[in-house]
């Protein structure tokens, strides 16, 4: 079985890692190659500047012809046009692939994070996963949108620039080279440590958004509390933790970029020196003096500004580094090559056969021991016991979120591991305890049972579900915001938007983790009610909470640290005086 948790973050980085952004970019190859002609036609125009200002220098000014010096301006005014347009060109193709790409592999990522099981989210926090696909892919487009640019655009004018000083002056231009493996040094030494501070960087980044997310998300349990304080001091602690990472990250580039001006200026400085002495010799002209100057200022420039470059590359290759993480993550719950179809239609016959389960995260630990169940279509069977006991765990095992690790979960007869697992869910509709209400309209709350459901179709759902009451109350109807996580709705409300959801979904298998006890007593007898039009016909398993639900089970099964304990109707199980009977006297209250 693998290990679903991202793979520890090497320390190490290179420019390897932005190899999910090269895919990417290879795959719009008309757009690359406009985009790097556009490059190559700047560097170019860019290198043929001081091309230009030598010839008015050696041909206008020296002759004093008037239509020499027009001629070599009309040359000047030429390549300028050429390099406005030129960067205009490059401007446009390389920004459109930078956000092409960033939309490709955010689209690819999410698609990907649909495929993992529950148990990815269980061990990874979400927050930490919706950072790299903000934060981090940002970094990325920043990189494909103008540091690749950049970089690109300095390499073919500083190669340009090299080839166009040899020809002006060799001695010069051998004289300057002879700096370059001074400026690659300090690049290879502290090149790598910028990569750890990077890396370091963005995880502490990644830090304060899942932070915020979650102090957002339960701000009525921090106020309530009365911890508001304590939330700004962690803030306060992640947001220092986040700058101290910045600036160690800053303070080593800070360092590479003095040492590569002192190296670079002060190589050129030396170098015109000599150049100044042919000048005074007549061994060069003035004019090339002065575009071996221009020019040499051009390529010194050129590879000054890949110094900062490379630390850019080195940030996004982190950023893709860690986007490169969750894409090779695989899900343990795949389609099978051949799968079984399962019988139509679906009778709803579902069994557990000496299921023995652990969850990966408590390995030592029996989530369910040797357990057997099974259940008839049409059936309603109860599932009471105390916390721990393994109930949530067949609703787990029945869905296929997980397969046990020894037994098996049958439907229809068919092995839940031999089947197609959108085969499996599609025949069951589930009503969670913690309702999940989506950030969207109440109308495509309701769809999710059935997204090509009618609007006759969703009110007659939201009218069994006793729904349709306060959803034509809304604002807007059908089409009104519910909020985040539905915070426009009452509790109640909510549980009943989840039934209807069910409702619309209209499958033969219903898992039910009954949630009326934290409501009032209104609430509760509509949702009752809706639950009850709800299990009509449908093969149910339910989590019981509250004594009416239970004694309208067919069946009670009474667990306990992962088995059966006891089996039979309410009144049989209370006469006995066991689990079930204390459970009663306990948990189950009954409105009078």
């Amino acid at each position: 079985m693998t290990d679903p948790t991202p793979a520890k973050p090497s320390s190490r980085r290179s420019l390897g890692d932005l190899t999910l952004v090269w895919e990417r970019v290879l795959a719009y190859p008309r757009h690359l190659v406009i985009a790097l002609l556009a490059l190559m036609t700047t560097s170019a125009a860019t290198i043929a500047i001081p091309a230009g200002f030598k010839r008015v220098i050696d041909r206008g000014f020296a002759a004093g012809s008037r239509a020499d010096v027009n001629a070599s301006f009309h040359y000047l005014l030429m390549i300028v046009v050429v390099l406005a347009i030129a960067t205009a060109i490059r401007f446009y193709f390389v920004s459109w692939l930078g956000e092409r790409v960033v939309a490709d592999i955010r689209l690819k990522v999410q698609r990907h994070l649909l495929s993992l099981t529950p148990r990815f989210f269980e061990e990874n926090r979400p927050s930490e996963i919706a950072s790299r696909l903000t934060s981090d892919t940002t970094l990325i487009e920043t990189v494909v949108g103008t540091t690749v640019s950049v970089a690109l655009r300095n390499c073919f004018t500083g190669i340009g620039g090299l080839i166009y000083l040899f020809t002006l002056s060799p001695k010069l231009a051998g004289l300057l080279l002879v700096g370059i493996p001074l400026i690659i040094l300090p690049i290879a030494v502290l090149g790598r440590r910028i990569r750890n501070l990077s890396r370091a960087s963005q995880d502490r980044i990644a830090d304060v958004g899942s932070l915020v997310t979650e102090t957002l998300g339960a701000m009525k349990i921090v106020q309530a509390f009365n911890q508001e304080d304590r939330e700004a001091g962690r803030f306060a602690s992640a947001v220092e933790a986040t700058f101290a990472a910045a600036k160690r990250r800053i303070t080593v580039r800070a360092i590479l970029t003095a040492i590569m001006i002192a190296l670079i200026f002060g190589s050129i400085t030396l170098v015109m020196w000599e150049g100044a002495s042919d000048v005074a010799a007549g061994r060069i002209t003035g004019g090339a003096m002065f575009a071996f100057v221009f020019t040499g200022g051009i390529v010194a420039g050129a590879f000054g500004a890949l110094t900062e470059v490379y630390g850019d590359l080195l940030r996004g290759a982190g950023a893709a580094g860690r986007l490169s993480e969750l894409l090779r993550e695989r899900p343990e719950i795949t389609r099978p090559a051949t799968p079984v179809p399962l019988p139509v239609p679906v009778r709803g016959a579902l069994a557990f056969d000496h299921v023995r389960f652990h969850y990966p995260t408590r390995p030592d630990v029996a989530a369910l021991r040797d357990f057997s169940l099974h259940v008839a279509p049409g059936e309603t069977v109860a599932v009471v016991g105390p916390s721990g006991a393994g109930k949530t765990t067949l609703f787990q095992l029945a869905e296929r979120f997980y397969d046990p690790a020894a037994g098996r979960v049958t439907l229809d007869g068919v092995d839940l591991r031999e089947a197609d697992p959108a085969a499996i869910r599609a025949q069951i509709a589930m009503v969670p305890q913690e309702t999940v209400i989506f950030g969207a309209s109440a109308r495509d709350n309701l769809r999710y049972g059935d997204w090509t459901a009618t609007d006759d179709a969703l009110w007659a759902a939201a009218e069994a579900a006793n729904a349709a009451d306060f959803l034509t109350r809304l604002p807007e109807g059908l089409d009104t915001f519910l909020g985040e996580g539905g915070a426009r709705l009452s509790g109640g409300q909510r549980q009943r938007v989840a039934i209807a959801r069910a409702l619309l979904r209209d499958s033969p298998i219903l898992l039910l983790d009954e949630a009326t006890s934290a409501l009032d007593a209104e609430s509760e007898r509509l949702v009752q009610e809706a639950l009850e039009r709800l299990m009509e016909t449908r093969t149910t398993l339910v989590i019981a909470h509250r004594l009416a639900t239970v004694r309208a089970a067919g069946r009670i099964v009474v667990m306990d640290e992962g088995r059966i304990v006891e089996e039979g109707s309410h009144a049989m199980l209370i006469a006995r005086s066991g689990l079930y009977a204390h459970l009663a006297s306990l948990q189950f209250s009954e409105a009078a």
